[in-house]
């Protein structure tokens, strides 16, 4: 395995530094606007102004890279996100806060671009399914460990949580600036027609869709709803690490799973189980219990993703499985710009609750669609289910490093 990775070690470093630095930010900016005395709905739109970055740089920082290559581009991205962060210590209002999000969001996307695509060309047939592991752990253990940060930013300091975040996103530019791998050519996986698409996977779709809306809401709001339920400031990023943590370590199980029965059954049963771990956060639980809920939501909600992806391809032809995954990333970074919102209305009606109400609202929908499709379609059968994969929820060009991909087909430019 050591061998696998090595040729993409710093790689790996980068994003682990750069997502220690980041990872914190919306839990830590959520926070901020609410102590500011900040409605709901506003920072359920700062946190919106993030998801819609991530979705334009998604779209636009390839162009960045092909003009003028993968090492400068992620420098440049990296720089201007450590800038924008320190820029929340100078200016405390939720508008320009706001278009600081949205920098921050084309910025995380363009580091997402320049390594995803950077690792897939890095990776073959023998080690592709090795090096997304270790992007998957790198990436959610420096998101995990990163919320930590929030221990940092006490009343006599409010500033110093930007600037630890900032200088790590900071550091995270030295493993690619002193790499001694060469930069590869741009390549990214090719679109495919969202009408082709839901014409073969409506579940797959409108999985990928509704994931995005449940986890943007927590994303957005989750730390709002900890401190409403008068958890301390340590306790909050116990409670987020915790989530991160589940998240991680269920995904893997709940797959196995679907590859062994059903996949159909196992969605039905995640968001059916969502639903519940939902309305039981809903309650306001506290102590361990509130731990022990979050960790099974984070380990529910985290494996929705990859289970609708992995029932896609199931119904789809190889040589269309990288590029429908692309797709899908967008579906869900579109539920994620949305999910905010709608959980910071359910908010303001019913209090901190009103975020767990909303998201199994949205689940409960969609165990609903998901029965329909049960009833309405046949399974696939057993040999014909492609492997269930992990995948990272991040921008299309991730899609090149499913162990799936053909090259050949993967290395097309996007058509849109």
């Amino acid at each position: 395995m050591l061998a696998s990775i090595r040729p993409v070690q710093s790689l790996l470093i980068a994003i682990f530094v750069m997502m220690a630095g980041s990872g914190f930010l919306s839990t830590l900016i959520g926070l901020r606007l609410e102590r500011a005395g900040s409605g709901t709905m506003v920072i359920g739109l700062v946190a919106t102004a993030y998801f819609v970055g991530l979705v334009v740089g998604a779209l636009r920082a390839g162009s960045v890279v092909r003009r003028v290559g993968h090492i400068r581009a992620f420098a440049a991205f990296v720089a201007l996100l450590s800038a924008s962060t320190l820029a929340y210590a100078l200016v405390r209002h939720p508008l320009p806060w706001g278009a600081l999000r949205l920098i921050d969001g084309i910025c995380v996307a363009g580091v997402f671009v320049c390594l995803e695509s950077w690792l897939g060309d890095r990776a073959e047939a023998g080690t592709r399914g090795t090096i997304l592991a270790s992007y998957m752990v790198a990436l959610y253990s420096g998101q995990a460990i990163g919320q930590l940060l929030l221990r940092s930013g006490g009343g006599v300091a409010p500033h110093v949580p930007f600037e630890i975040a900032s200088i790590l996103i900071s550091l995270a530019i030295l493993p690619v600036c002193l790499t001694r791998s060469a930069a590869p050519t741009f390549a990214e996986a090719a679109s495919l027609p969202l009408r082709r698409l839901f014409a073969a996977s409506p579940l797959g779709v409108v999985g990928a869709g509704i994931t995005g809306l449940l986890l943007g809401a927590f994303y957005g709001l989750a730390a709002i709803y900890a401190r409403r339920l008068g958890l301390s400031l340590a306790q909050t990023a116990t409670f987020m690490t915790v989530v991160i943590l589940g998240g991680v370590a269920l995904q893997w199980p709940l797959g196995r799973l679907s590859d062994r029965y059903d996949r159909r059954r196992v969605i039905v049963g995640g968001f059916a189980l969502t639903l519940g771990v939902s309305i039981a956060l809903a309650m306001q639980p506290t102590g361990a219990l509130l731990l022990a809920l979050g960790f099974a939501f984070g380990g529910l909600s985290f494996a929705l993703y990859p289970l609708s992806v992995a029932h896609a391809n199931d119904r789809l032809l190889p040589s269309e499985r990288v590029t429908a995954s692309g797709q899908l990333v967008l579906l869900y970074s579109a539920g994620a710009a949305l999910g905010p919102l709608g959980a910071a209305a359910a908010m303001t009606r019913a209090g901190a609750g009103g975020l767990f109400l909303f998201i199994a609202l949205a689940a409960g929908a969609m165990l609903v669609f998901s029965l329909w499709r049960l009833a309405a379609t046949d399974a696939v059968p057993g040999e014909a289910q492609q492997d269930f994969q992990i995948l990272p929820r991040t921008t299309p060009t991730a899609a090149l490093l499913d162990p799936a991909a053909d090259p050949d087909d993967s290395q097309q430019q996007v058509t849109t």
